[in-house]
């Protein structure tokens, strides 16, 4: 009991810093669902992240702080923060090693990470989970210090206590590990600002890519077709999409290459997986998640073009009826899948470490 007390007094909560805007999430247990203390979506100008790395922490930190209090719904009750980096900057890796003794796990992820990471061993951070102890089965994910380090020192000025630095990938899939009934071999798209995160799911991590193309591309697409401006396109994105418009033909076309694009990577993954799984398993589903998974129609494209079910996810569907807090509209829900997974960090995962 002293125990669970003990990590009740040490919550946590998720920062999910993106292309040009910063979800914020803190969540408790609440009988069979999950109770969201807080949350906030605060925007920034797009300048201070360059190649996935802060480069102005300064600027970015007084812009988190201006618009804090006015964004904020609900009430922060931790300085304890968990982390998320880009996954397009970092490196994911599922391994099968030999038959190792356990002390000799981490030399041989070390080593094999070597060769597929294209930086210095002293440049990198590197850590690794072992997925399947059977069969020695390890993810490795690495990632630049350069780019971590962006990330703390944001944290640091915003006088916050980093415990945990994760890719969006890693806070995806536990969020929706967290939330899948069916248990079956999935295809997780987290469609974000610049790029798409493309996940083979099946009980843990089996492969992942990044390819170009997400929310602000859409936007930036429809701008060029319509000859509009990027606030009147993020418009039109939102509110119409692939759906019925007076521009849709034109919308489709604009939009045709990079969803094109997105589902070829699809495709190549499912190659991937049903290669290495044998006949007794088969993909059954594609999940989309991000801010970019909210326009209208996309999930019906995508299903056409990949002769497969296609849904959104909504990461608020396990929050309790008896919620306090008001909840976002429908629209901006499935911007904060990183953000939750992050937040459903156990505190005890990390001060019994």
């Amino acid at each position: 009991m002293n125990n669970i007390l003990f990590y009740q007094d040490r919550p946590v909560f998720g920062l999910d810093v993106g292309f040009s805007s910063v979800k914020l999430m803190q969540i408790r247990p609440r009988g069979d669902g999950l109770e969201v203390s807080a949350y906030a979506t605060i925007p920034f100008d797009a300048s201070c992240i360059k190649d996935g790395i802060i480069v102005k922490p300064e600027v970015l930190a007084q812009e988190i702080h201006s618009a804090f209090q006015e964004k904020l719904v609900g009430k922060l009750d931790t300085r304890r923060v968990v982390l998320s980096i880009p996954a397009a900057h970092a490196y994911i890796r599922r391994t099968a090693l030999p038959d190792l003794k356990a002390e000799d796990i981490g030399e041989a992820v070390r080593l094999e990470a070597e060769e597929y990471v294209p930086l210095l061993p002293e440049d990198t951070y590197m850590d690794y989970s072992i997925v399947h102890s059977a069969k020695q089965e390890t993810i490795t994910v690495s990632a630049p210090k350069v780019l971590v380090n962006s990330y703390v020192t944001l944290a640091h000025m915003l006088g916050l206590e980093p415990v945990a630095v994760e890719t969006t990938i890693n806070a995806g899939c536990r969020l929706f590990a967290a939330t899948d009934v069916n248990k079956t071999p999935t295809v997780l798209i987290d469609l974000g600002s610049q790029s798409s995160d493309i996940t083979i799911f099946d009980e843990d991590i089996i492969v992942t890519s990044t390819v170009p193309g997400g929310g602000d591309s859409f936007s930036e697409a429809i701008a060029a077709a319509l000859d509009i401006t990027h606030q009147e396109a993020h418009l039109i994105k939102t509110r119409y999409g692939l759906g019925v418009s007076k521009k849709q033909q034109e919308i489709t076309n604009a939009l045709t290459p990079i969803i094109m694009q997105i589902a070829k990577e699809v495709r190549r993954v499912i190659r991937y997986y049903d290669e290495r799984s044998g006949q007794d398993k088969h993909l059954d589903q594609v999940i989309t998640m991000g801010g970019g998974a909210n326009m209208p129609g996309l999930a019906g494209y995508l299903t056409n073009v990949l002769r497969l079910p296609v849904r959104i996810y909504d990461p608020w569907q396990n929050v309790s009826q008896s919620q306090k807090l008001p909840l976002p509209a429908d629209s901006e829900k499935s911007m904060y899948a990183t953000a939750f997974g992050m937040a459903l960090v156990k505190p005890e995962e990390i001060f019994t470490t």
